[in-house]
């Protein structure tokens, strides 16, 4: 009766994400109304540059502009400018400090107002870029884009937080899975179609042998963590101060990915910038060296450098040293062996530095691996699926195995004092 019960929960969960994510996906498909998606189609078809911006936002060739084309992507960037702010903002982070019902509801009616004007800014852009492409383009059917495609985002946020809090896994986790999923079966084919003839047994057995290498290096780096023992002045007072001996429930677990894909989004944007600029026509084409022009070794050392620097810079706005040894002083709790305070700070720093630098190594080396098979190898077509899409995918099947587990255990301890 108990498993029964166990089993409802998690497939009424199950079917509500399901249904949710279902809907969402056949919005992204719904036109909106004005739009000729046949003058869209043939102006993708002769502009090499728009078609691969369209190939990198569906997956191939067609696209069309539906209500929910802009989905949870100004939430995702919403979320990472509130994250900046909290840490620049002094109001803004004593509320995320207090931890009180009232600082998340503003924190999050802060972050749901930034969502809403990123929609408009990126509806915006879509509506104005479309100029170029139809025939029938008006300001009254911009402005119609705008009010559609920022009303679908909204309403994508909203059935987000549905999955979040009645269904199985994080909304937005979730829905940036689904699209990486759902452009799989376009890139498996065009990777075979664009290597058809290079491919043989030993050279899939390579790329398989590569694939299972990052996928088992991905989780490494997802769940490694530096644990650092903690020791409260009760357990203190309670223990022979030569034989003191912190409690193994009790720890700070330092992971060794603290910013998760963050550093790969701004070294990509970072390099982009450039070649972006230049075909605005904004600046004139840089003409590079002849080395440069023939070798990806520059691109290569700039992409690495960029992500040990962000992911530094990254990891420390995401745990604050200083803010960790305050919590720890409030709570009478301490390093064996570190006093509190600046020592007990100044040791998290370098305690951090040692595990980020070790992390951001390997999400290098992870970023970099699609490049090392298509030099290593005569395929093409890897860079469709990155070391971002596979951090995320991977993030969001063990946050599924964590949550389904969690919801075993809490109703096995409740079922155990009914």
């Amino acid at each position: 009766m108990k498993q029964t019960s166990d089993n409802n929960i998690l497939l009424k969960r199950l079917l509500i994400s399901l249904g949710i994510l279902i809907f969402i996906r056949l919005g992204t498909f719904l036109p909106v109304p004005g739009i000729d998606n046949g003058y869209l189609s043939f102006y993708i078809q002769r502009h090499s540059l728009t078609r691969s911006l369209v190939s990198t936002f569906s997956g191939n060739d067609t696209f069309v502009i539906g209500l929910f084309t802009l989905n949870i992507f100004p939430y995702i960037n919403a979320s990472i400018l509130m994250q900046l702010l909290v840490k620049t903002i002094p109001k803004l982070a004593k509320l995320q400090k207090e931890g009180s019902s009232e600082g998340k509801r503003t924190i999050n009616r802060v972050t749901r107002l930034i969502t809403l004007i990123w929609a408009v800014i990126q509806s915006a852009g879509i509506a104005f870029y479309l100029k170029r492409a139809l025939f029938n383009w008006t300001p009254f059917l911009a402005f119609e884009i705008i009010l559609w495609l920022t009303t679908g985002a909204m309403i994508v946020l909203w059935l987000s937080e549905l999955i979040t809090e009645h269904g199985l896994g994080n909304g937005a986790s979730l829905l940036i899975y689904t699209n990486i999923v759902s452009s799989l079966p376009n890139l498996i084919k065009k990777l075979i179609l664009e290597n058809n003839e290079n491919l043989n047994f030993g050279v899939l057995t390579i790329i398989g042998l590569l694939f299972f290498i990052a996928i088992y290096g991905i989780v490494l780096l997802q769940e490694s963590a530096r644990i650092v023992p903690l020791i409260s002045s009760k357990q203190l007072s309670q223990t022979s101060t030569k034989f003191v001996t912190a409690s193994e429930n009790n720890y700070i677990p330092l992971r060794f990915n603290q910013a998760g894909v963050m550093p790969i989004i701004l070294t990509t944007a970072v390099l982009v910038i450039p070649n972006y600029v230049s075909n605005l026509g904004l600046l004139p084409i840089l003409t590079l060296p002849v080395f440069l022009q023939s070798s990806k070794i520059f691109y290569w050392l700039s992409y690495f450098t960029l992500i040990l620097v962000f992911s530094s810079f990254y990891s420390n706005i995401v745990l604050n040293p200083k803010d960790v040894s305050d919590e720890l002083q409030k709570m009478a709790v301490s390093i064996p062996g570190v006093r509190p305070g600046i020592e007990t700070t100044y040791y998290l720093k370098q305690v951090m530095k040692r595990v980020t630098l070790l992390g951001a190594i390997m999400l290098a080396l992870l970023a970099t691996l699609p490049n090392i098979i298509e030099a290593i190898l005569p395929v093409s077509s890897f860079n469709g699926l990155g070391t971002t899409s596979l951090l995320i995918l991977v993030g969001v099947v063990l946050d599924l195995s964590r949550e389904i587990r969690s919801i075993f255990l809490s109703n096995i301890y409740n079922n155990m004092f009914d």
